[in-house]
């Protein structure tokens, strides 16, 4: 099977050795992303702009591999604070409300940096 890779330019690519989506054949895994906070329209200590920054550019990931946010069967949702709950599933549902990917929401110590709230994972299935 073709597998295809997705580079988003991230300086942790090359640093790391990973690329941001792999695709093989239907199958879509997206790697942790974290928010682009910019201190003005995502803040560090905004969850719910967090979650939805990082939302925005993974459709356009899936949009890049001929695939869309409905195609996504799992999220895998991580936090440094699990009180953020409400705020990060009313951004999350605001892409899956309909969709219903199955998913988890952990708390962990630590994220890459201290401004980064949340990080997701993703798997697709397209449907091509």
């Amino acid at each position: 099977m073709k597998r295809e890779n997705i580079l988003t330019g991230s300086p942790w690519e090359d640093k790391m050795g990973y690329c941001r989506a792999v695709r093989v054949g239907n199958f879509i895994e997206v790697s942790g992303t974290v928010a682009i906070v910019d201190g003005d329209k995502v803040k560090a200590d905004d969850a719910y702009a967090q979650t939805l920054n990082i939302l925005e550019r993974i459709e356009k990931v899936l949009e890049d591999l001929n695939a869309g946010m409905k195609d996504v069967i799992r999220t895998r949702i991580f936090t440094t604070d699990v009180t953020t709950f409400e705020e990060v599933a009313k951004a999350h549902a605001t892409f899956f409300k309909d969709v219903k990917p199955t998913t988890g929401f952990y708390e962990v110590s630590k994220l890459v940096a201290p401004e980064y709230l949340v990080e997701i994972e993703f798997t697709a299935i397209a449907a091509e």
